[in-house]
């Protein structure tokens, strides 16, 4: 197998870096709010979408980097605030994947990114829409602490 481009290596490591910033960011909503829908459920999936990307990094023999996001991402006054910067996060996230997609035409790498956008555009935005719509159903639940302010 051909070494990889700077430009998939750079893909890799900004792939990695998002699902880091991610996790951290959705752990950190669960921290403040307890273990609330659909934040502890998508907060799963990053971790399985963080593996696929560490797979990768692996495979072509590359050192994987630590998370640098725990206790550094935005916090939220209310779960609405955060179910609303879930939605626009997501957005974004199929954006940054159109992108690095068109770094690479090597299958292994673009069947990973493929698989996390798709999540990111089917399952998560459309959970966090619900959500920050305030409608109750699959993926909403309120939790214990719905409008606890920060450090309370």
């Amino acid at each position: 197998m051909s070494e990889l481009t700077k430009a998939e290596i750079s893909a890799l490591h900004e792939a990695l870096d998002d699902e880091y910033y991610a996790w951290a960011t959705y752990d950190q909503v669960i921290a403040d709010f307890g273990e609330v829908r659909p934040f502890s459920n998508i907060r799963e999936a990053e971790a399985r979408h963080i593996e696929a990307l560490l797979s990768l990094f692996r495979r072509y023999g590359f050192p994987v980097p630590d998370n640098p996001w725990p206790g550094k991402v935005e916090r939220y006054d209310s779960l609405q605030e955060a179910c609303e910067a879930g939605v626009a996060a997501e957005i974004a996230n199929g954006e940054l994947y159109d992108r690095l997609l068109a770094a690479t035409q090597r299958e292994a790498i673009r069947t990973v990114l493929r698989n996390l956008q798709e999540a990111s555009q089917q399952r998560h935005l459309a959970a966090f829409r619900r959500c920050a719509e305030g409608k109750p159903g699959k993926g909403v639940g309120l939790g214990r602490q719905q409008g606890r302010k920060r450090g309370e």
